[in-house]
């Protein structure tokens, strides 16, 4: 794969050193994926890492009763796969494509051998982890502290940072399961949200209408893991 090709492309392979990248041109494959699709489930060995390009990730904790939360998106700044350099092979939560698109992926042992040999891209994947990390710990404190009103403006802010559209097709049992809520919590959130003229939502399509509103709605969740994402790895994140 050609380096003009990387254009709007992953965040994180766009920031590697063109000596790193041209290492990488036969091993990235383009996948496809679609919205639903498991790229890894709980406690079963990951095969590939997963560089989304225009897609967007979901990561779920899923308990013994098949229940899930979120605990974690990733887009186009990011990777999916973390255990894979961080000495595991498994991890508790699956991954389920959130936002259907193309992504990179790359075999799981590329990836391991990469990451041992090159020191910008151990320390690039290690910054992107301490951020996703944050992101998982105040998605925690955010679920347990905060409205669900404030829980939808962030992920609805989230979702929108890893795309290059204010368009989300999502519908309202899939946005339950990704915030572990009724669907009905959902439903009383998106109605408010449209209310106020921030959203509009028909059909599972999502049109955000006033980012700022949602901003400003929003809890302070937010804005600390943005502001961790632009301090670790700065110019990955949309504005």
């Amino acid at each position: 794969m050609e380096q003009s090709n990387y254009q709007d492309s992953n965040h994180l392979l766009l920031s590697l050193p063109p000596s790193v990248i041209q290492l990488w041109e036969t091993e990235l494959e383009p996948v496809d994926l679609k919205l639903g699709q498991v790229l890894y489930e709980s406690s079963r060995k990951i095969q590939y890492a997963y560089f989304p390009i225009n897609c967007i990730v979901s990561l779920l904790y899923v308990l013994d009763n098949g229940s899930s939360t979120e605990i974690a998106v990733v887009g186009n700044e990011g990777v999916v796969g973390i255990p894979l350099f961080m000495g595991g092979d498994t991890t508790p939560s699956r991954a389920v494509v959130q936002s259907a698109g193309t992504c990179l992926r790359v075999s799981s042992g590329f990836l391991k051998t990469e990451f041992s040999n090159s020191p910008p891209l151990m320390h690039l994947l290690l910054r992107y982890t301490q951020a996703l990390l944050t992101q998982m710990t105040q998605t925690a404190v955010c679920n347990r502290h905060h409205t669900l009103d404030q829980q939808l403006c962030r992920w609805l802010l989230l979702s929108m940072d890893r795309l290059t559209s204010y368009d989300l097709v999502m519908t309202q049992e899939l946005i339950a399961n990704m915030l572990g809520v009724r669907r009905e919590g959902v439903t009383g959130a998106a109605g408010s949200l449209q209310a106020a003229g921030l959203i509009s939502y028909s059909r599972g399509k999502i049109k955000v209408l006033d980012r700022k509103g949602l901003e400003k709605r929003s809890c302070e969740c937010y804005s600390v893991v943005k502001k961790e994402y632009d301090r670790l790895l700065p110019n990955l994140i949309a504005e």
